[in-house]
């Protein structure tokens, strides 16, 4: 019966086939021990030389790292093990050698490593952040059908920007400048007067000259938009949603989590309500921290953010930021004209900001004012301010980054090992 290392725990007792590759070994004279990786899991293969005839047993001793082959063996449970069970060993298959492969038990440099991104995939430790990931956007697609949200896609062609383009990858479009997407917010509004609760899931690109551990230069943004939704509204959805994908993870990949050595305290803590805070607060807070020469009116940085996220046990909504500071779509603070109605959640542990979302502007006059006042060009933003112009409603919506979502709940330190392969300042490559 062939199965995989995930499977293979509905087969105690049974013999089984799986095929596999060698992720490590280790042998004395007498019994060969061999990790074996499937891509569904890594499971332990023990080959004991009175159990089997000299040439397999010489077989499994002379595998090498990364060798393919069909492993045929009895499943048996196993209390020592981290999955409960592990392979008695019968026959080998061998199907292609590795030979020198180049990703070693020793360390190696993380340049090396980007290098060989295509091999550094299959450790074990990469694996797991794959699977997080994969968690939760099958977490996400499960919250937002749960929740009555319709899924559209959104160009990554575009002819605008939500934000301008200072930062946006240019092309031609044949006889015409486009951009590669660095949101697909306006389209999604566009949408939600459509279908009233709409998100989407796709690659956006950022021509940001950033080489920090949270910036990548294409990356993948979760972006659900709601008609007749104010912002406070809004709010409530994006900590509902946070925290399942968090409880999920918890629930669905405690051995990934193990593998990575993560502690999962804080993100056991993780439930609504979340703290919030707002930017005048929050600019009081750090004058009294060490950051007195900060004024008001200023963008917040990873010091600012991570500052005030250690003031927290749980993820923090920042909100009301100053107008100028945020783009020109955000609807006005009625209690204060100089900021907005806007919240970036900030997780802890220095992760950064991993949602941004606001109230949009519903009036077509005070749109086409900040179109203007920013400079923009209002023909290549007819289609939105179309739909001030035909049923306007109030609106709301936001966007997670999910990388250094990932990156959060899996806990590692950089943005780099939370794509499979990753788009940096310096790397095109592999």
């Amino acid at each position: 019966m062939k199965t995989t290392i995930k499977q293979a725990k509905q087969h105690i007792g049974q013999e089984v086939t799986i095929g596999a590759w060698l992720h490590n070994k280790r042998s004395s004279g007498k019994i060969a021990f061999l990790q074996l990786r499937d891509g569904t899991g890594f499971m332990q293969g023990v080959a004991v030389k009175s159990e089997l005839d000299e040439e397999t047993f010489q077989l499994a001793k002379d595998l090498t790292q990364e060798t393919s082959f069909y492993i045929t063996g009895t499943i048996t449970e196993d209390d020592r093990s981290d999955i409960g069970y592990e392979m008695q060993v019968k026959s080998i298959e061998v199907i292609s050698e590795s030979h020198d492969y180049p990703i070693t038990p020793k360390d190696h440099g993380t340049e090396f490593l980007m290098d060989h991104r295509h091999l550094w995939l299959r450790s074990r430790k990469q694996h797991a952040v794959m699977i997080i990931r994969n968690e939760i956007i099958r977490a996400t697609y499960e919250f937002f059908n749960e929740h009555g949200f319709t899924k559209i896609d959104p160009p990554i062609l575009t002819a605008s920007a939500p934000e301008g383009t200072s930062e946006l990858f240019q092309t031609q479009y044949f006889d015409q400048d486009a951009y590669l997407s660095q949101s697909g917010q306006l389209y999604m509004e566009a949408a939600a007067m459509a279908y009233n609760k709409v998100f989407s899931f796709g690659p956006t690109f950022r021509a940001e000259k950033s080489k920090t551990r949270r910036h990548l230069i294409e990356f993948w943004m979760i972006e659900p938009e709601m008609a007749f939704c104010n912002h406070e509204e809004s709010l409530e959805v994006q900590e509902q949603y946070v925290t399942h994908i968090v409880q999920s993870v918890l629930k669905n990949c405690e051995l990934e989590l193990k593998a990575l050595d993560r502690d999962t305290t804080n993100l056991e803590k993780v439930a609504t309500p979340f703290p919030r805070i707002t930017y005048d607060d929050a600019v009081e807070f750090l004058k009294e921290q060490r950051f007195e020469d900060i004024e008001w009116g200023e963008d917040f940085g990873a010091p600012h953010e991570t500052t005030i996220a250690n003031h927290f046990d749980l993820p923090v909504f920042i909100t009301n930021y100053p107008t100028k500071i945020k783009p020109f779509y955000m609807q006005p603070n009625p209690e204060n004209e100089d900021t907005v109605l806007c919240a970036d959640l900030i997780a802890p542990e220095g992760y950064g900001e991993i949602i941004g979302g606001s109230e949009r502007i519903n009036d077509l006059s005070l749109l086409e004012q900040r179109i203007d006042e920013y400079g923009l060009d209002a023909d290549s933003y007819d289609y939105y301010l179309d739909l001030r112009r035909y049923g306007s409603v109030p609106h709301s919506g936001f966007g997670l980054g999910l990388e250094r979502t990932v990156a959060w709940i899996s806990g590692v330190e950089h943005v780099r090992e939370t794509s499979p392969f990753p788009r940096l300042l310096n790397r095109l490559y592999p």
